[in-house]
């Protein structure tokens, strides 16, 4: 069992924050029943900087009114009770109190917070103050723009305001436990995040490669600055958009893992071929969610198995092809406006239509590896832990046999597998070669 505690700093902001916003609760209320006159508004509690709550409070000089919103939100993860706690003193028999908004979840017990609600607690029945409270909500306003918090999207015509706040998740992990939230697979979050141990000098690449790759890391570098501080943001879309192609097992997902490893950001793996969904409509909800969630994170995006969707357009004959090329559309289409990286992979770049890779800043081949990166592969191979049987030229092997990096790491498994079933630390040529032969068998290839 975890012994974890939330960082001391961070219990007094909570508490303070809960605090006002049910004595904020409290007096809408009062008002409301006719208890007091008139609004009288509570005091506000004094932050320092000693917590990632106090410190977006200070940095942003929130108002109170985005204060009240902010802890609102915050509210069914640290106090779920509240709201019904505070309508208990005013409706001791129950009933449903309609002015304050506000919906019942599925699991949850509480009352979970709306824009109605948040409105309510603000403006009460002041119609002129709730319209102009709305702008909190309002896409360019900071709790949207920088993806703290935001209502629910509703359907069927249902009012905006109706919406349950939505505090983002990993705004919320770091108030309570100054962690970021790692994603998990899903239906509604279609992608894994992919991590390595491996570093820059593990990765064998020929010069050209390694060449483009650097683009990226400049484009990293530098953005920002040629973006703002030079004005480009004017002509040029947000983001970068590469598609590396190549051959299986040339290292094409090893170079995204080390990219985002080396540059501080996450990276987040999508199988295309996983996410098309043969239910009409179903495969855009899918990317959405993930676009939605990426949107302010940092995150790099990786499309692995691209021909799913970025294949060549076809003539639409039926419902299918319709659907198909509304897909592809859709998915250029939040590629375009991603702030940050999003690669594209392939086996073959012949697959993807022309009309796409003209909107990739990068497309990058990864080749098969000559004689010189394959011997250095064979080099890298094996742990310090073993010896190579003396009849084994690692610069021999890699002359005659043509495999991939993946393929060369199979063997070097199989064979360091063999070496521990037979209780040794020597890898024969005889296991070298059966590990060779195994990897050619996959590939329909002869030795």
């Amino acid at each position: 069992m975890s012994n974890y505690q939330p960082p001391t700093s961070s219990i007094p902001v909570l508490q303070a924050g809960l605090d006002y916003l049910e004595a904020y609760i409290c007096e809408r209320l009062n008002v409301y029943f006719g208890r007091t006159p008139a609004f009288q508004l509570p005091t506000s509690p004094i932050f320092d900087g000693n917590s990632l709550l106090a410190t977006f409070v200070i940095d942003q000089n929130l108002s109170a009114e985005e204060f009240i919103v902010l802890m609102l939100a915050l509210m069914p993860h640290l106090r779920p009770a509240l709201l019904t706690n505070c309508l208990n003193k005013y409706l001791p028999q129950g009933g449903d109190f309609i002015e304050l908004g506000g919906v019942k979840g599925t699991n949850h017990r509480g009352i979970l917070p709306t824009g109605d609600t948040a409105l309510f607690i603000l403006a009460g029945d002041d119609l002129s103050r709730r319209i102009e409270l709305q702008k909190l909500f309002s896409r360019t306003h900071l709790f949207a723009a920088n993806g703290i918090l935001r209502l629910e999207t509703l359907k069927g015509g249902e009012p905006p305001m109706s919406g349950r706040l939505l505090i983002d998740t990993d705004f919320l992990y770091n108030v309570l436990f100054r962690t970021n939230y790692v994603e998990s697979f899903s239906s509604e979050f279609p992608a894994e995040l992919l991590t390595t141990e491996m570093a820059w000098s593990d990765l064998v690449l020929n010069a050209a490669t390694l060449r483009q790759i650097r683009e990226l890391e400049t484009w990293i570098q530098y953005n920002d600055v040629l973006m703002q501080e030079w004005g480009m943001h004017r002509q040029l879309k947000p983001g970068y958009r590469a598609l590396f192609h190549g051959p299986p097992g040339t290292g094409k997902t090893l170079t995204v893992t080390l990219l985002g490893k080396f540059t501080n950001r996450p990276v987040f793996r999508v199988d295309l071929s996983a996410v098309v969904s043969k239910y009409i409509g179903e495969t855009e909800k899918n990317l959405s969610s993930l676009f939605d969630k990426a949107q302010h994170k940092n995150w790099i995006l990786f499309f692995d198995e691209a021909d799913a969707i970025f294949s060549k357009r076809t003539n639409v004959k039926d419902a299918h092809d319709k659907y198909a090329n509304q897909e592809a559309s859709y998915l250029l289409q939040r590629v375009e406006s991603y702030p940050g990286i999003v690669i594209l992979a392939s086996n073959f770049k012949a697959n993807i239509d022309e009309a796409f890779l003209r909107r990739f800043q990068s497309v990058i081949y990864f080749p098969m590896p000559g004689t010189a990166e394959r011997s250095k592969l064979w080099q890298n191979a094996f742990p310090v832990q073993v010896a190579l049987e003396d009849s084994i030229q690692p610069e021999r092997i890699a002359a005659t046999y043509e495999l991939s990096g993946s393929s060369i790491t199979n063997v070097a498994h199989y064979c360091c597998l063999q070496a521990l079933a037979d209780n040794t630390k020597v890898i024969t040529l005889k296991n070298l070669q059966k590990g060779i032969e195994r990897e050619y068998a996959k590939e329909g290839r002869m030795l």
